[in-house]
């Protein structure tokens, strides 16, 4: 699975580099969506990480579950996981100390 995703990532850039694949949103989109205060789901939906999209209608079956495969653990490893120990730690923070204001700035990823 490692070997897959290195060559899929690789892959990928090659064709983000040749201007044979098109990212969606760029990560700019992203900023100056935010910064005008539009917090439209369909935006902050599309991968705008450097993550790579591992599944690909044109990859064989057996390639399409590996994709598939590590695009969940990926997204449960990065985003769903990655909330939950944050969410941890703000709720830890504020109960422990019930006299301090905070700040806290989180990624939209």
């Amino acid at each position: 699975q490692v070997l897959f995703a290195l060559n899929q990532t690789l892959l990928q850039h090659e064709s983000l580099r040749a201007g044979s694949l098109q990212a969606p949103y760029t990560t700019e989109d992203l900023i100056k969506h935010y910064n005008c205060g539009d917090l439209n789901a369909v935006i902050f939906n599309h991968d705008t990480s450097q993550v790579p999209n591992f599944i690909n209608t044109t990859l064989p079956p057996h390639e399409q579950v590996t994709a598939q495969e590590i695009d969940s653990y990926f997204r449960q490893e990065l985003i769903y996981k990655r909330n939950e120990r944050m969410g941890r730690r703000v709720m830890s923070l504020l109960r422990e100390n019930r006299d301090k204001s905070f700040f806290f700035a989180f990624g939209a990823g």
